[in-house]
């Protein structure tokens, strides 16, 4: 008899096997049989800049190329030197604050960590 792992949601140990899925009878919750046998955090995400160094939250970077400020005619220019970024979840991955145009969402393909 292989044991199943208790339920992610309310802890329940009656779990039970349907096809791909593990479900709980108890909360009713589903979930993937091969999400349960995966080690926590490896769902961390990893952000990486443009030359592959691991980026994180603290971080200054670099701007490497110039990019344009949607809505306005304001351009970040390139070697902008950018401090304490922060990284958020979405396609703009940082979220930071930039000396004379305010709060911004950079993609980490367009910065370099310094």
């Amino acid at each position: 008899m292989s044991t199943l792992p208790a339920c992610p949601k309310c802890n329940s140990e009656f779990t039970y096997e349907d096809g791909a899925m593990l479900i709980c009878p108890e909360c009713a919750h589903e979930w993937s049989a091969t999400a349960a046998t995966e080690a926590p955090g490896d769902d961390a995400r990893v952000i990486k800049d443009s030359v592959g160094n691991v980026l994180q939250d603290g971080d200054t970077i670099t701007v490497i190329k110039d990019l344009k400020v949607k809505g306005t005619s304001l351009v970040v220019k390139v070697g902008m030197k950018v401090k304490n970024i922060r990284l958020c979840d979405g396609d703009h991955d940082i979220d930071c604050k930039i000396d004379g145009i305010g709060a911004m969402k950079l993609k980490s393909e367009f910065v370099r960590k310094v």
